[in-house]
């Protein structure tokens, strides 16, 4: 057996594993007890710990070296890569601070829960604090590693070749014409009447219409499923996909478009290549690539208009209301474009959420390279947030600095994710329309040709390329963020 069979045979076996976790991760925000938390967060700590273990024996290295030299495809170099660079993440940080990671960020997440609802920021520092001094660590030791800032090693976990200063610059950027543009649209949207949602709409029936949306949008569920948690998400591997919304039978709108976002993220994951299943090189490129297809799922194909005329028809079917205004194409449209300047991240419109990111970058950066202290960040929120958006968040931690889950469990450097997805979406509809009648397709009820260019150029491509030589094979060029203003001005003014 070659040194590269080898290698490939040890990732998969460590893909088995990180298979099982996220299936362990998937049942605890949506099925276990809460009196399951402690055993559940000692199992998956045990979990990390031999899968870092497995990441990390020391004839690995070897092994790299043996197998750089030898006669390898294009293709399995760029699996050598990819294997290589999950080795050298795995092998930066040692197992005591992996195992004090995993417990920290599991006690931090499951108080988080009710600590927000309760608005305790007191109690959530206590256990915070020991994630972000762990987190300093980390990035403290990647960055001597890679001989990188702090903060750039942690965003190199997420986004491989992103820095802070490109980041400065893209985000700069964005600050000088967003807000304008923020307030721009809400003066034109001053006129329009809308009819939003009242009543009561029973969660069994709003899964039952997300199920349809799914469908339309061909997910496969012989690989994957649908459930609630408190925070949506997408988990898994390619041939068991999780993906989870959370409902308010109140509103039906927000969880119906939740669903169209991960249903995004578990395409792109059920249209990974076969060839490399199990292998780094076979997984999603980047977490920023990996919102560009929920992002193109909830922004560039969800809040079409022609989209909408689906939504209009498949709700008024499932809540048996077709006289109802509130269900009318217009009306649901107005709805899915409104803006508004909100406390919440994941509830924002597609205009206002750079601004929510932009701000935790800002203050996770700041934090991570030790500029300001955990104990800052409430008040810095309250700051950044009357700056970009004129609202404030003072002694409202829960709808501040405690409502995403990301830090709970120290995942700084992923923020940046979101914007970056939405801004390479926009890009891909730029270049898609070119070849495809986008909105045809979409009308049509049959989204093949779309959902093949996206197999063709991102999702069967895995991780073989760099993220630039992705989007630049893909596209023509790399990330041009004058696409997603472009975007924006189109639809919203």
């Amino acid at each position: 057996m070659s040194h590269y069979d080898k290698l490939t045979s040890h990732y998969q076996t460590l893909s088995h594993f990180n298979h099982a976790q996220a299936m362990l991760g998937w049942d605890a925000a949506a099925n276990m007890p809460s009196g399951g938390s402690e055993a559940r967060s000692n199992a998956m700590a045990e979990l990390s710990v031999h899968i870092h273990r497995l990441s990390t024996q020391p004839q690995l290295e070897e092994w790299f070296g043996n197998a750089e030299q030898e006669s390898l495809s294009t293709e399995q170099q760029a699996s050598l890569r990819e294997m290589k660079r999950q080795w050298l993440q795995a092998t930066i940080v040692p197992e005591d601070l992996v195992q004090a990671q995993s417990i920290a960020g599991s006690k931090c997440e499951h108080a988080w829960r009710s600590q927000r609802q309760e608005n305790d920021w007191t109690g959530f520092e206590k256990n915070w604090k020991e994630v972000v001094a762990l987190s300093r660590e980390e990035a403290k030791i990647r960055g001597v590693a890679l001989g990188l800032t702090p903060y750039d090693a942690m965003l190199d976990k997420y986004e491989p070749g992103t820095t802070t200063a490109s980041l400065n610059t893209l985000f700069t950027d964005v600050k000088t014409w967003l807000p304008e543009l923020i307030e721009n649209v809400l003066e034109k949207q001053k006129s329009e009447s809308i009819i939003l949602p009242s009543g009561t709409f029973s969660t069994a029936t709003q899964k039952a219409l997300g199920l349809e949306v799914m469908k339309l949008l061909k997910f496969d569920f012989n690989r994957g499923r649908l459930d609630q948690s408190v925070h949506p998400f997408c988990g898994g591997v390619p041939t068991d996909v999780r993906i989870t919304t959370r409902y308010n039978e109140q509103d039906f709108v927000q969880a119906l478009m939740g669903i169209v976002h991960e249903t995004g993220h578990a395409r792109y994951e059920q249209g990974l290549p076969k060839a490399f299943a199990g292998l780094p090189v076979g997984e999603a490129r980047s977490m920023g690539i990996h919102e560009s297809q929920s992002l193109f799922f909830e922004m560039q194909i969800g809040r079409s208009k022609p989209f909408i005329s689906h939504l209009s028809r498949l709700s008024a079917d499932a809540f048996n209301a077709h006289n109802d205004p509130v269900f009318a194409e217009d009306n649901l449209y107005k709805i899915y474009t409104q803006v508004e300047k909100g406390f919440i991240r994941v509830d924002a419109d597609e205009l206002t959420y750079p601004a929510h990111v932009i701000l935790r970058y800002e203050i996770e950066r700041d934090l991570i390279n030790g500029v300001i202290e955990h104990t800052d960040v409430p008040a810095l929120w309250n700051e950044k947030m009357q700056a970009a958006l004129g609202i404030s968040t003072k002694d409202n931690d829960k709808n501040g600095c405690m409502q995403d889950i990301h830090w709970t469990d120290g995942a700084f450097g992923y923020f940046p994710s979101y914007t970056l997805g939405a801004m390479y979406a926009a890009q891909y509809k730029a270049t898609m329309i070119q070849n495809v009648d986008f909105d045809a397709a979409i009308q049509s009820g049959d989204l093949s040709p779309i959902f093949q260019w996206l197999s063709d150029n991102i999702w069967s491509q895995a991780s073989l390329h760099t993220t630039d030589e992705l989007v630049k094979r893909a596209t023509g060029e790399t990330l041009n963020a004058a696409h997603f203003k472009k975007h924006l001005e189109g639809r919203y003014l």
